[in-house]
């Protein structure tokens, strides 16, 4: 057989029969695997809610994107709503992710009705190994810096010692315990974000981000629930002053209207949540 010419024709040819086949080769490989890659990462996303909600007789709803706005940016929080078979809300498992000291830590945190920490596994990591790789332990039940338990507050979120916190953070690796413990406050803060419009006993509701039905309950009341009921009776209140003073304008029928017609006049209104009444200018345009 003649050996080809070493013209530049020939090599062309020759590399783009290459980079066919292979990019050929490449597309191939990846459709086969794609499906057991997929079926593959669910599991572990199935395995990993049955194993932080400590419970392997659970519903999983379907999963549901919430998007918030943390530290100047738009994060993205998947939430799996978890009930017993009989239907009783048991929490939520929520996944999120953060920028940890090596790369980006991506968490598998769940919660109870009452936003207790049940369990969390790391679905991702970057840390360095012997020190941040250690998060996979570290916060769990038997760890030294244990998280499991822990009742948590979006106004009082789990901070390090060294934050005047209360965790005690991975030997030589503060930065990543930071990292971690802020992937879970802000998990939690997705997690309470779709109970807030919900009543409290319970929340089985829709999530404003994609309309999806998130599984989930929540019994106590928040501060700003307990303050809302405070002064719900002063605003009772207000709105039967309200009541008088209006009854008292209609009572001067259309003369003053008449005396007064593109004078400024006066109106009170009632702040709702204070219970405060306002007094604004109005014009009038007969």
């Amino acid at each position: 057989m003649k050996k080809l010419d070493s013209s530049l024709l020939n090599m062309t040819l020759v590399l783009t029969v290459v980079a066919l086949v292979s990019a050929g080769l490449l597309a191939w490989v990846n459709e086969v695997t794609k499906g057991p890659i997929s079926e593959q990462a669910a599991k572990t996303i199935t395995d990993g809610i049955r194993s932080v909600m400590g419970s392997n007789d659970i519903e999983v709803a379907e999963a549901d994107t919430v998007r918030q706005l943390s530290d100047g940016e738009t994060r993205v929080f998947v939430m799996h709503g978890v009930s017993a078979k009989g239907g009783k809300p048991l929490g939520c498992a929520v996944e999120s992710s953060v920028m940890g000291f090596g790369g980006e830590m991506r968490l598998l945190v769940g919660y109870d009705v009452e936003g207790h920490v049940l369990g969390y596994k790391v679905l991702q990591s970057s840390e360095t190994p012997g020190l941040g790789q250690k998060a996979d332990t570290w916060f769990q039940k038997d760890g030294k810096g244990s998280i499991i338990g822990r009742k948590l507050s979006v106004n009082k979120p789990l901070a390090v010692t060294k934050d005047n916190g209360e965790i005690d953070a991975i030997t030589s690796s503060t930065i990543t315990s930071r990292a971690f413990l802020r992937a879970v406050n802000q998990a939690y803060a997705a997690y309470h974000s779709t109970l807030k419009d919900i009543a409290p006993a319970k929340c089985d509701g829709v999530s404003s981000a994609t309309k999806k039905t998130v599984s989930c309950e929540q019994k106590p009341q928040t501060a700003d629930e307990q303050k809302s009921k405070v002064v719900r009776p002063a605003a009772k209140k207000s709105d039967a002053k309200v009541s008088a003073v209006a009854e008292k304008h209609t009572a001067k029928g259309h003369a003053d209207a008449d005396a007064s017609e593109d004078s400024p006049q006066h109106e009170e209104e009632t702040d709702v949540h204070t219970g405060v009444s306002k007094v604004r200018n109005i014009v009038r345009v007969y």
